[in-house]
Order: C-alpha cells, then sequence, then structure tokens
C-alpha cells in the first residue's frame, strides 16, 4: 500500500505538472496540487486519480474539500481502500469521493459558531457543526482554511461515507 501510495503522490505530481521539490504558496496551487504538496494525502490523491476526478478538482471550482488524511483512510477496515480503488468499484469511490466536496467555498470564519446542512457534489448533506470546535458529520476538522487557488481544504480525521 505504501508503495502505491507513494506512486500515486509522484503520479499526481506529474498529472499537475510540478515536481514535489517545487515549492509554492497553497493559493497559487489548485486542490489538487495542494492535496499533493501537503505530503499527508496520499491515499486521497490515489482515490481521486482512481476515481477520473483529477481534471475536476483542479477545475474553476470554487471548491471545498473535506479532506481525510492517510491515517483517517488508514482506519477504515482492513481491505476497504483496496477494494473501493478496484475499477469494478469506480462508481461507489465517486460516491464517496463526492461527499467530501461542496461546490461552494466555505472558510472556517462562514460556519463559525454555527449549525448547517451543506449539499454536497455527491447530492447528499453533510451535518457541520461549528459551535465547539468543527465537526463536518463525525468527523473532526483538525486544519481549517488550507486556500487553494480554485477553493479550499479543510482537514479532516474521519473518511465520510454517504448515507446511501
Amino acid at each position: 500500500m505504501f508503495r502505491r501510495s507513494f506512486l500515486s503522490i509522484i503520479g499526481a505530481a506529474l498529472v499537475a505538472g510540478t515536481t514535489l521539490s517545487q515549492p509554492a504558496r497553497a493559493a497559487d496551487m489548485d486542490i489538487v496540487d495542494t492535496a499533493v504538496s501537503a505530503g499527508s494525502f496520499g491515499t486521497l490523491v490515489a482515490a481521486v486519480q482512481a476515481a477520473g476526478l483529477v481534471d475536476t478538482l483542479k477545475g474553476d471550482g470554487p471548491f471545498t474539500v473535506f479532506a481525510p488524511t492517510d491515517e483517517a483512510f488508514a482506519a477504515l477496515p482492513d481491505g476497504t481502500v483496496e477494494m473501493l480503488l478496484m475499477p469494478e468499484n469506480r462508481d461507489k469511490l465517486v460516491q464517496i469521493l463526492t461527499y467530501h466536496v461542496v461546490p461552494a467555498k466555505i472558510m472556517s470564519g462562514d460556519i463559525a459558531g454555527k449549525k448547517a446542512q451543506v449539499l454536497t457534489v455527491e447530492g447528499d448533506r453533510l451535518s457541520v457543526n461549528a459551535r465547539n470546535g468543527v465537526k463536518v458529520d463525525d468527523a473532526k476538522v483538525v486544519t481549517a482554511d488550507v486556500e487553494a487557488s480554485n477553493g479550499v481544504i479543510h482537514v479532516i480525521d474521519t473518511v465520510l461515507m454517504p448515507e446511501s
């Protein structure tokens, strides 16, 4: 799995037209490039590639991505990630990944002290509670407001699963 994630990061960097050694400000990079450069989203990047969503997330946006870390993916039951990355499970993978994306830029200041139901690209709504820290469904936002040229990333500690 490590080898696949590492190769996926390299592949995503090549797709993005950059190298891992090129420093750049996150706000100058799109969501995919920002995730690649962060170094803690190898599994997410591999999943985005397998789902065919790279071009979408490199698009104009704006997007808000609730991005699970590699540790969040590792906490899934054994074999889940490998199963989702299989070509025959692409539809399920797309459903899960698009559940992490909101088609608008939502900064933490926009929701501070509030509760909201936000519509995802997948079509379901996420429950966001920003009254005491920030929770998105059952995930905790561990780093907020990682700006990108086409939106924002909020780092979460759990992979979100749509109900359907």
